[in-house]
C-alpha cells in the first residue's frame, strides 16, 4: 500500500506591492500568494504568512481569497513587525527569530519557503536562511504565466546535484587560492597546508596588518607577493605591491625613503619626494625585516597604519595614504619589545595576524616537488629542458631529505643549488656527478655539521603499560625503542618513515614510509600522537 504524501507546509511574506486588489477585477491579475496556490499543482495543507501588523487589512482580504481558490489550506498570520524592511541586519534578525522558534516537524511534513514576495533584502535573507537549513526547507519561486491569475511556479532544491555545482565552484575558487599561495606547488605537509589554509581564509576575509614570521629564506617575500597577487584577483586590492627591506634603510635618509619629504626640507633636497608608503597607495606595502626599522620610522608607520595619513619629511601637513600592510621578520620582536628596540603598540599592531613559516628543514616531504618546480622555471627562464637521470635524482633527494642536512639558508640554498646543477649540466641533463658536486659545495658553504644529539632513553612500560610491555619479545622491544627514539627526533610522520626505510625505499618503485611506519606502530597498539607525546 503506497504511503500517504506527507502534508505540504508554505512560508512566505505578504506582498504589499504585488498582492494588493480589494474590488473584484483584482481577479484580472496575477497576484503572487494567490498564483502560488493555483499553479502549485499539489494541495498546500498550511500557509504560513509572514506580514507586518500594519498590513492587517490586506492580510485579512488574502486570507479569504485563500479561502476562496484553496479550501482546504488553513493560513496561519505571524507578526513581522520591521521599522526599515530595507535593513539587512533588521530583515535577516527578524527571519533568523521565526526560524529559530517555529515548530519544524520534518519528520510529518513537507515545507515550502516563497522568494517572490517582500523586498530584495527579504528575499536575499530568505535564500541564506534555506541555504543554512535554518528552514529546513525547499525554494518555490512564482511569476506571471499564460494563465492570468494563476502564473507559474518552480520549486528549488538547493541539496539537488544541479545546486551542487554551486558549492563545487566555491571548492574550486578556494583550491585554486591556496594554489596561488603554495605557488602551484603540491604539498604534503599537514603543518603547512593548515596554515596557507588559514592565510588564504584572512587573506579574503580581513585587511588588518599580517606579520609573516620565519627563518631568512622560508619564503616570506615570496609569500607576500602571492598575498597581494591573490586579493587583486578577488578586487580586494590595488595594483601597486611595493617591498621595502627595512635592514637597507639607515640613518637620516630612511625617513625619507618611506615618507618622502617635501622641497628644502634638508640640505640636498633640491625637488620633493612621495616616498614608499605612497607608492604604495591603494596597494600592498611589504615591509621585510620589519624588526630593523629605527625608533623614529617605528613611530610614523604605526600614526600611518592607524590614521592612514602622516607627514614627510618637512612638510607643514599631513599626506592622506591606504596600504594594505605585510610585514616580515626572522627576530623575536617580542624580545626587542622588552629590550626596548621596538615598540610595544607598533607589535600590538601588527600581531592580528601572525604566522610563522616553516624552514625547509622542517618540510622534508615537500622538498621533492619545490626541486621539480624549480627546474621547470629555470628550464623557461632558460629556454631549454632541466631533466634529473634518475640515479642523481635519488642521489641528491637522499642527500636533501637527510635529517642530517641543515638547510640554514632554506629555500634560498634549494634554489641556488638547482641553478648551479643546471647551469653546469651537459644537454640541460643533471647526472650524478653534478650532484656530487653541488653537495660538496653546500656542505662546504654550511660548515662541520653539528654532532646529532643523543636520543632520549625510551621508557617502552609507560608508552605501552604494563600488561602490553610483558608481552613484548625483547627482539621486538630493541627494534620497537629505536623506532620511537626516531619518531621523537623527526618532525613528521614521513621522515620518520624516511630514516627508517632508507635502505628499502631505494628499491621500490612506489614508496609510502608514512604509512609502513604507521602501520607498524599500530601492531602495538601505537600512533604517532602517542609516541610523540
Amino acid at each position: 500500500m503506497a504511503q500517504a504524501p506527507k502534508p505540504l507546509v508554505v512560508i512566505g511574506i505578504l506582498g504589499t506591492t504585488l498582492d494588493v486588489g480589494r474590488q473584484a477585477k483584482r481577479w484580472n491579475h496575477w497576484r503572487p500568494t494567490i498564483g502560488l496556490h493555483l499553479s502549485l499543482g499539489q494541495p498546500i495543507a498550511r500557509f504560513e504568512m509572514l506580514r507586518n501588523p500594519l498590513h492587517d487589512a490586506l492580510g485579512a482580504t488574502i486570507t479569504a481569497d485563500i479561502a476562496t481558490v484553496s479550501p482546504g489550506t488553513v493560513v496561519r498570520r505571524h507578526d513581522l513587525d520591521l521599522a526599515d524592511p530595507w535593513d539587512f541586519e533588521e530583515v535577516y534578525g527578524a527571519l533568523y527569530e521565526f526560524a529559530r522558534r517555529y515548530p519544524f516537524d520534518v519528520d510529518r511534513e513537507n515545507y515550502l519557503v516563497h522568494i517572490s514576495t517582500g523586498t530584495h533584502v527579504a528575499q536575499i535573507c530568505l535564500f541564506l536562511l534555506t541555504e543554512s537549513r535554518h528552514l529546513p526547507a525547499r525554494l518555490v519561486q512564482t511569476g506571471p504565466g499564460p494563465d492570468t491569475v494563476a502564473g507559474r511556479s518552480v520549486i528549488i532544491d538547493l541539496d539537488t546535484s544541479r545546486y551542487d555545482k554551486i558549492q563545487r565552484r566555491h571548492a574550486e575558487e578556494k583550491v585554486e587560492s591556496t594554489s596561488l599561495l603554495k605557488q602551484g606547488i603540491a604539498t604534503e605537509n599537514t603543518a603547512f597546508n593548515n596554515l596557507i589554509g588559514q592565510i588564504e581564509q584572512v587573506s579574503l576575509r580581513s585587511t588588518a596588518p599580517i606579520l609573516l614570521l620565519g627563518p631568512t629564506g622560508a619564503g616570506k617575500s615570496s609569500l607576500a607577493r602571492r598575498i597581494h597577487a591573490l586579493r587583486r584577483h578577488k578586487r580586494l586590492v590595488g595594483e601597486p605591491f611595493v617591498a621595502v627591506n627595512c635592514a637597507t634603510l639607515r640613518g637620516d635618509t630612511a625617513m625619507s625613503t618611506l615618507f618622502g619629504h617635501s622641497r628644502g626640507a634638508f640640505t640636498g633636497a633640491a625637488t620633493a619626494r612621495a616616498g614608499l608608503l605612497r607608492a604604495a597607495d591603494g596597494g600592498m606595502l611589504f615591509l621585510d625585516e620589519i624588526g630593523e626599522l629605527g625608533a623614529d620610522e617605528q613611530a610614523m608607520l604605526l600614526h600611518a597604519v592607524e590614521e592612514g595619513r602622516f607627514r614627510p619629511v618637512g612638510a607643514d601637513s599631513e599626506v592622506s595614504c591606504q596600504f594594505q600592510l605585510v610585514a616580515g621578520t626572522n627576530q623575536p620582536l617580542q624580545e626587542r619589545v622588552r629590550d626596548g628596540r621596538f615598540r610595544g603598540d607598533l607589535l600590538a599592531r601588527l600581531d592580528t595576524w601572525t604566522f610563522t613559516l616553516p624552514g625547509l628543514a622542517e618540510r622534508r616531504e615537500d622538498i621533492e616537488p619545490n626541486l621539480d618546480h624549480e627546474l621547470d622555471r629555470l628550464g623557461r627562464q632558460l629556454g631549454r629542458r632541466l631533466t634529473l637521470n634518475r640515479e642523481a635524482r635519488a642521489r641528491f633527494l637522499e642527500f636533501a631529505q637527510s635529517t642530517a642536512t641543515p638547510w640554514s639558508r632554506n629555500f634560498r640554498d634549494l634554489t641556488a643549488a638547482v641553478l648551479r646543477m643546471a647551469t653546469l649540466a651537459e644537454g640541460g641533463r643533471i647526472a650524478v656527478p653534478d650532484v656530487e658536486g653541488e653537495i660538496a659545495r653546500l656542505q662546504a658553504a654550511w660548515g662541520p655539521a653539528e654532532p646529532p644529539s643523543a636520543p632520549r632513553p625510551v621508557d617502552l612500560r609507560a608508552l605501552l603499560g604494563d600488561a602490553a610491555y610483558a608481552e613484548l619479545d625483547r627482539f621486538d622491544a630493541v627494534q620497537l625503542s629505536d623506532v620511537v627514539a626516531v619518531c621523537r627526533q623527526a618532525l613528521s610522520l614521513s621522515e620518520a618513515g624516511r630514516v627508517l626505510f632508507a635502505a628499502s625505499r631505494q628499491r621500490r618503485a612506489s614508496v609510502n614510509d608514512a604509512d609502513r611506519l604507521r602501520k607498524y606502530l599500530a601492531r602495538f597498539a601505537l600512533d604517532w600522537d602517542q609516541v610523540r607525546a
